[in-house]
């Protein structure tokens, strides 16, 4: 992978064309079915990876182009679950909703992104990053009847994960990220068995690992949660200590608009940083100073040639137009710090 100084990507989606499904909306429905919304799905990858490109993005991703979520599309192609049979169960410790249900043993019967992820390579020679949910996520989205333990269930989703990972990376994803926001929520299964399942998940893997851990989409229920947390935000501190210690190559926090103290970098010393310097929870497009500002700030804490810019999350509830924009003033923050190191 090339040895850009400060090179920056997304933490997550962008926003879907118009054309292939309702937009600034989770959960939208696909406009096309059959082999029409597959060429559909492709032809958005394309779009996608070209705002990417013009905007200067260093590492880039799928802008999960093919996916209506970044946890249940993954769900969906795996059996023992059956998305017929649904309860309402608490996301996040935050809000109720309606998920499908683990009646079998889970299993993956074939690969999930991997096509997706070779059409992507065929057409860039940048740096890919691909995100995965990660295990505690995964269950925490579901209404486990079978194995009725939190713990066995994330334990059979991180072998999953794991033969998902290493035909991404044999496909040619240079950075494979684990989606982790329930790390910021369930701290007793954090420590008790959640890093040990995310490293079960990343075994073997030769290229680079990250995990990403925010304080979600910029959606109602999330917005409400972060106004209870005070004035600081320090949810980090029970999961960095240990991700400082696992094998895990790179770690996120969310840093623009946010309450997160900057100086919980120093508790993943020596790990990478992918720092949060553009706000997903505001149609307001940052300045490329105010993202300067942010990554000079975060250099107190981290050495320059371990910071990663990138979002606070996934973009998909925004207009392409705004995500553009934050893009654009994602890559040309970097690009101020950039020239300030190198003189």
């Amino acid at each position: 992978m090339s040895k850009i100084l400060l090179p920056t990507s997304t933490a997550g989606s962008l926003p879907k064309p118009a054309w292939l499904a309702e937009p600034e909306k989770l959960w939208s429905e696909w406009k096309f079915s059959g082999s029409e919304l597959r060429q559909a799905k492709r032809d958005a990858l394309l779009v996608s990876l070209a705002e990417q490109t013009a905007a200067g993005i260093d590492i880039v991703s799928d802008g999960e182009q093919t996916r209506q979520h970044f946890v249940t599309t993954f769900i969906e192609h795996l059996d023992g679950v059956d998305f017929n049979k649904r309860e309402t169960v608490r996301i996040r410790n935050r809000y109720d909703a309606s998920v499908p249900t683990v009646v079998g043993a889970v299993s993956r019967p074939k690969s999930v992104f991997v096509e997706d992820a070779k059409f992507l390579r065929a057409h860039t020679n940048k740096p890919i990053k691909w995100a995965l949910p990660g295990p505690m996520t995964m269950i925490d989205t579901l209404y486990d009847a079978h194995y009725k333990s939190r713990e066995k269930l994330a334990w059979e989703f991180a072998k999953i994960l794991n033969e998902e990972a290493k035909e991404l990376e044999a496909a040619g994803v240079d950075i494979i990220q684990f989606d982790e926001p329930a790390f910021n929520v369930f701290f007793d299964e954090l420590n008790d068995w959640g890093i040990a399942a995310l490293e079960r998940a990343i075994e073997g893997l030769k290229c680079e690992t990250a995990v990403h851990i925010c304080y979600g989409y910029g959606i109602k229920a999330n917005t409400d949660w972060k106004q209870t947390l005070g004035s600081e935000w320090r949810q980090y501190e029970e999961s960095f200590p240990k991700l400082q210690k696992s094998k895990i190559d790179i770690v996120s926090l969310e840093c623009q608009n946010s309450r997160v103290p900057m100086d919980l970098i120093e508790l993943v010393r020596g790990k990478k940083v992918m720092l949060g310097a553009i706000d997903v929870a505001t149609n307001v497009i940052e300045t490329p100073e105010q993202v300067a500002d942010t990554l000079r700030k975060a250099l107190q804490f981290v050495d320059a040639d371990k910071l990663y810019p990138c979002t606070n999350c996934g973009m998909a509830p925004l207009s392409r137009e705004v995500a553009r924009g934050k893009l654009n003033a994602l890559s040309q923050g970097a690009a101020i710090i950039r020239a300030e190191l190198v003189g």
